[in-house]
């Protein structure tokens, strides 16, 4: 089991987007990254495609999983723990303690 899943809400922790928050839009367990929509834009160069066009798009870069925290339920970055509740595995917060949401 992951501690942070798509469509997480999470804070950025380093880089040039630091305190900045967003949805998780994708995990990359195999190589501890998440995409945050929103966060850490990109330019890209588009070559031509029948569906898209030519030119330069913004789009999210992956970033390392040890810069992202999952918000808590009072807006701060909280770690995550694991718990049995009614014999199945849940998510903790560890600031509050209240199970996670997914």
């Amino acid at each position: 089991m992951q501690k942070i899943r798509k469509g997480d809400k999470v804070v950025i922790l380093a880089g040039k987007d630091k305190g900045r928050t967003g949805e998780v839009i994708q995990v990359m367990p195999k190589e501890d990254h998440a995409v945050v929509r929103g966060v850490n834009m990109v330019k890209r160069h588009q070559r031509q495609s029948q569906t898209q066009e030519a030119g330069i798009i913004n789009k999210e870069a992956p970033l390392h999983l040890s810069n992202i925290a999952i918000v808590d339920k009072d807006g701060k970055p909280t770690r995550v723990g694991f718990k049995f509740v009614d014999g199945k595995k849940v998510r903790v917060a560890k600031r509050s303690g209240d199970v996670i949401d997914g």
